[in-house]
């Protein structure tokens, strides 16, 4: 049986993303911003995920995902996009939460879109807030980062495409079968628990 791994505080996670220089794409096309939102729980550390609603022309649709979206011509920034993405979708004002770091940027689309490029912010909030979603989230679950490294939570995703079915990797978050994280939201769990200096 294998140990589990330590619990992680959001004082582990502030000390190791400091530490931590992202990767930075500059992007010859859209560009789209994520925020990963912390507070330190019971049993850790919990990371806060949503399941986006089923939406037509959402290439996400359904989907287990950070909150976040596309970059608009009138956001500041792409920190400021992410931030604003987050307060829209679940009511979470992150303007003045402590911003602990930011991840290695992906690039990546799903088939037929654009290019793109996806920017990743971590936070931490002093406590556990209620979040208040809009149309465009079904739920939203805060889950152990301790949960995450579990193996037993390890789930292949079945992922229909051009009449093929493609297998990814995933984790188990909620109800089998329906919060499962993959894809994008997945790739860069990798790279958080990269910079943390563990193995996802």
């Amino acid at each position: 049986m294998d140990t589990p791994p330590p619990q992680l505080s959001v004082d582990d996670i502030r000390r190791r993303l400091r530490a931590h220089a992202p990767r930075i794409i500059e992007p010859s096309g859209k560009r789209a911003a994520v925020a990963a939102v912390l507070h330190d729980g019971n049993a850790g550390s919990e990371l806060l995920f949503i399941e986006r609603a089923e939406r037509p022309h959402d290439p996400w649709s359904g989907h287990m995902a950070f909150p976040g979206g596309r970059v608009d011509p009138g956001d500041a920034s792409v920190r400021h996009a992410a931030e604003r993405e987050t307060r829209e979708e679940v009511g979470l004002d992150l303007a003045s939460a402590e911003l602990l770091g930011r991840l290695d940027d992906i690039e990546g689309a799903p088939p037929g879109f654009d290019s793109l490029v996806v920017s990743a912010f971590v936070y931490r909030l002093d406590r556990r807030a209620a979040p208040t979603p809009n149309d465009e989230v079904r739920e939203v679950l805060w889950v152990p980062t301790a949960h995450l490294q579990e193996r037993d939570r390890r789930v292949p995703f079945y992922w229909p495409r051009e009449q093929r079915e493609m297998h990814y990797p995933g984790i188990l978050v909620g109800a089998p079968g329906r919060h499962v994280v993959w894809g994008l939201t997945y790739r860069f769990l990798e790279l958080f628990f990269a910079a943390l200096g563990r193995r996802l």
